[in-house]
């Protein structure tokens, strides 16, 4: 079996140990790294005056983990700047947000080029590479340039925007020439591989194969949906803990009998969190009988924080949450629960498991892993409802959760209604359904469906 060379932005540290609060990312890369041996590359987090290619290392079994210090300016404009505020808004539908300057686009093939200078020496013969997201899409043709041979395969965790949009991008015919030098493109779903397709056929002149085959030029390469998952059956466990049992038993006292309606995003616009605050205010207004019987936990834990459009959303949920309280609570009931921090997992396994309902209603996802941890934290017995944006992509895979329009007040609003009523019989039913796709589709199998298609690639010849 070949060894791994996984690459992203931020490196997964293996002091965490299984035990620790990696996501489920982090468990199935690191499961892949330790049966086949290999390393994980990226940036440590951390700065450096100059930068000079130091690489730190932390070794664990057959596993090795290597990361570097980049300079303030590569951070600015590579990180805050290209990937997060440029291909980031971009992606996920939101040119408005999208900033163009020449100095970001130059900053990210900079640190493209750094990690391939650096990492190469760690690439041996036979090495299986594989590359993650959009901060890294260039990666693999500088690797190509500087001699790598290997299969090396690429997945992005995003959305693939439309044609219409991607082209508002100065440079947006170099970034899709550039996945050009990978064996295997993976996407979340169907449908960002078809806008990928769509993309190449119009703008590239390229043509649709057989078996996910693409071809531009004397270039072939296998694009392929591949839906991640999560580390289904350790989240499970981790619902029965003593740490979940006691974060439950906390929701459930703090409750006081009331139904609880949780939302647990990272503090960001494409996770429609000021809209799904209106959808909750359109439902206190419209069922006045159910004000007093339910409350709304949203959890929230701030990222980005030094970009712009970062502050001025938690700013507006700041004064929506506010507004909502005094519209609404009463001496002895608040209805939103607006918290700005992370919790562990298993923590949050407990929170997921009060809750009557779950919201998960992003304006565009990739995937939204919160949405299949919901599922795995039910009580079989008595499970809760999960209303899901049909935006996120999770939403082709989750059939059994009620879906909705983020965009939509009044849909959410009814939605909420149905999910409080809804007899025990459907919840059950509906919960089979999802559960069964959570557990069939987890994580592993997720790696293992990627690196099989990348394994499959014969090393010189087109994929």
């Amino acid at each position: 079996m070949s060894r791994l060379v996984v690459i992203s932005n931020r490196v997964q540290q293996l002091n965490q140990g299984a035990g620790g609060n990696q996501g489920g990312l982090a468990v199935a890369l690191l499961a892949a790294l330790r049966e086949r041996g290999g390393v994980w590359f990226g940036w440590s987090g951390g700065t450096t005056e100059t930068f000079d290619g130091a690489i730190t290392y932390e070794r664990e079994g057959p596993t090795t983990t290597a990361v570097i210090d980049l300079e303030d300016q590569d951070i600015d404009e590579y990180y805050n700047g290209f990937a997060n505020r440029t291909l980031w808004p971009l992606f996920h539908y939101r040119v408005d947000l999208t900033e163009f300057e020449r100095d970001f686009n130059s900053g990210y093939a900079r640190v493209n080029r750094r990690f391939a200078d650096t990492v190469r020496p760690l690439i041996e013969d036979e090495d299986v590479v594989w590359v993650h997201d959009y901060h890294l899409v260039p990666l693999g043709e500088e690797l190509r340039t500087r001699g790598v041979t290997n299969r090396i395969g690429f997945f992005l965790h995003i959305p693939w925007p439309p044609t219409d949009l991607l082209v508002s991008l100065p440079s947006h015919r170099r970034l899709v020439e550039a996945l050009f030098a990978y064996d295997v493109v993976g996407f979340q779903t169907a449908d960002w591989l078809e806008n990928f397709r769509h993309y190449v056929v119009t703008q590239l002149g390229g043509t649709i194969g057989s078996d996910g085959h693409v071809t531009v030029g004397d270039r072939t390469i296998r694009a392929i949906p591949a839906p991640i998952g999560i580390e289904t059956a350790e989240f499970e466990a981790a619902a029965a803990t003593q740490g979940a049992i006691f974060a439950r038993d906390r929701m459930y006292m703090s409750a006081t009998g009331r139904s609880l309606i949780v939302g647990v995003d990272r503090l960001d616009y494409s996770k429609g969190l000021p809209e799904r605050f209106a959808g909750y205010e359109r439902f206190l207004a419209s069922h006045p009988d159910r004000r007093g019987l339910v409350y709304m936990l949203q959890i929230a834990p701030p990222s980005r924080e030094k970009v712009d459009t970062y502050q001025e959303i938690r700013a507006t949920l700041d004064g929506l949450s506010g507004r909502i309280n005094g519209e609404y609570a009463d001496i002895d009931w608040t209805p939103l629960r607006y918290v700005n921090k992370g919790f562990p997992r298993a923590e949050l396994a407990g929170v997921y498991r009060a809750a009557r309902i779950a919201l998960v209603t992003p304006l565009r996802d990739g995937m939204n892993l919160v949405a299949k941890e919901f599922v795995a934290a039910q009580d079989p017995r008595d499970p809760g409802v999960l209303i899901l944006s049909r935006f996120a992509g999770a939403a082709a895979q989750l059939t059994g959760a009620v879906l909705v329009n983020p965009h939509s007040a009044e849909e959410m609003s009814d939605a909420l209604a149905t999910a409080l009523e809804m007899p025990r019989e459907e919840r059950i039913r509906r919960w089979e359904v999802l559960i069964d796709n959570v557990r069939r589709e987890d994580v592993h199998w997720w790696c293992d469906l990627f690196l099989n298609a990348l394994e499959d690639v014969h090393v010189g010849e087109p994929a």
